[in-house]
């Protein structure tokens, strides 16, 4: 009788548990989709306001203390929730940034580059060719 009740107890102290181990996951994936947007507002803030042009391209670290985290957690948390970290976003877009002032400026791609925070042209030719597969060149000739 008293085996029956120690194995109640203890399945009834699992069930709180988990219970409160679930409540608590679902409670930190909605802070973290918070961090998600509050990245991607500070991503776009940072291009719009400018700060490129001073700053050069931002990095992690920068998202990081501007979000009160490091920039390891930073990446991380957003590796969880999106499946991508955090250089990959900041990459991302840049080049959906370039793509537009390819199309819509005749300004040559040093230019371009320059404008986007880079310092080197060649390094951002090298990005962008990863990144789509194509060189800037390329892609403005194709579209």
């Amino acid at each position: 009788h008293s085996q029956e009740l120690i194995v109640s107890n203890i399945k009834l102290l699992l069930d709180y548990c988990k219970r409160y181990y679930d409540r608590q996951s679902y409670t930190r994936t909605n802070l973290n989709k918070d961090f998600v947007t509050k990245f991607e507002s500070c991503l776009k803030n940072y291009f719009e306001s400018g700060k490129h042009l001073d700053g050069g391209v931002p990095t992690v670290k920068y998202f990081g203390e501007e979000l009160n985290m490091s920039a390891q957690y930073l990446s991380n948390l957003l590796k969880k929730e999106t499946g991508i970290s955090a250089q990959e976003h900041i990459y991302t877009h840049l080049i959906d940034l370039a793509k537009t002032r390819l199309l819509a400026s005749s300004d040559s791609i040093s230019q371009v580059a320059y404008s986007l925070g880079f310092d080197y042209p060649n390094h951002f030719s090298k990005l962008f060719k990863s990144k789509t597969g194509i060189s800037p060149n390329e892609y403005r000739s194709l579209n």
